[in-house]
């Protein structure tokens, strides 16, 4: 009998002394869901983006061909970059294919979003066939691109003798070959800049509007005192999303251009293919990416350390 009661009193005992570690374990637990769930995505973005990022600091430092041993050279690729002609015309090439791009795509998708953001007839399907071409792969639309502007039997020339006016080079010419690059890429991103002013108009309360309406405030003084001021958040995505994208681009003038005529389409993307497994210069291209890196990462922090002073101003 006493050890029968001995038994009953352990059992009894046993859930109090249980009670704190199984709450501990639940808290440890509800800690660690959150972790859990966004463990697969630190897995994938270590593998193809940090791991990477790492690696080609590594390789900038060292001469590389991908088929010897990498050779430490120290700053030797960063100071061939100096005097690297041709890294300097692809970087400009870059900055001003980005000029020419991104605030035109802005500007021509606030405009698209503004009139189709009102009650107008088949204003969905508009909306449809201005987003189309941000659904199709950037090697559909280049080759799309490449057969309206060709310079023998392209579309646009063929209109263009059709009223009388003489075809031109638009592909082959280095005083058109960029701006057909601009006008196909004003194509493929006017829709996605529509379709994020359009959520941040549809997100702006009807209040503001009737209440700069009691004031006396016209169209124009609504849009610029209470539309605009409200689409910073949306402007300043738009904005970086924009300038990281062009200089990024590479499957677009790969495929209508090839970088030419000469070098007056070459962007420092493809330039830094070409110096990869063209020249098989490893290192040399990593060193070139690291310098983009470099310039993307100090152009979007400087544009939102802007922001954050316009907002703090407002």
């Amino acid at each position: 009998m006493a050890v029968a009661e001995r038994l009953n009193g352990l059992d009894r005992a046993q859930p109090a002394t249980a009670a704190p570690l199984r709450y501990w374990l639940q808290a440890k637990r509800s800690q660690l869901t959150p972790y859990m769930f966004i463990a697969p995505n630190m897995a994938l973005f270590s593998v193809f983006v940090f791991f990477p990022l790492l690696y080609a600091f590594y390789i900038s430092l060292r001469e590389w061909s991908l088929i010897d041993t990498p050779r430490y050279v120290g700053l030797e690729n960063f100071g061939r970059l100096a005097n690297d002609a041709l890294f300097w015309q692809s970087l400009q090439n870059t900055v001003v294919y980005s000029i020419a791009t991104v605030p035109m795509s802005l500007a021509i998708g606030l405009l698209l979003a503004v009139a189709l953001n009102r009650d107008l007839l088949g204003r969905t399907i508009l909306r449809s066939i201005f987003f189309l071409p941000v659904v199709i792969s950037n090697v559909a639309t280049a080759v799309i691109a490449a057969w309206l502007f060709n310079d023998n039997y392209g579309v646009i020339n063929m209109l263009l003798q059709h009223v009388g006016l003489r075809p031109v080079a638009w592909l082959s010419s280095p005083r058109w070959a960029l701006f057909s690059l601009i006008v196909t890429t004003l194509w493929t991103r006017i829709g996605f800049c529509m379709l994020v002013y359009l959520a941040a108009l549809q997100s702006i309360s009807p209040t503001y509007y009737d209440a700069a309406r009691m004031d006396g405030a016209s169209r124009w003084q609504q849009f610029r005192f209470v539309t605009w001021p409200l689409l910073r958040p949306a402007t300043f995505l738009l904005l970086i999303l924009g300038v990281i994208h062009s200089f990024q681009v590479f499957d677009l003038i790969y495929v209508m251009t090839g970088g030419g005529p000469g070098f007056s389409t070459t962007m420092i993307v493809q330039y830094i293919y070409q110096a990869a497994f063209v020249s098989s210069e490893m290192g040399y291209a990593s060193a070139m990416g690291v310098v983009l890196f470099v310039v993307i990462l100090l152009f979007t922090l400087l544009q939102w350390r802007v922001n954050r002073r316009v907002e703090d101003v407002a």
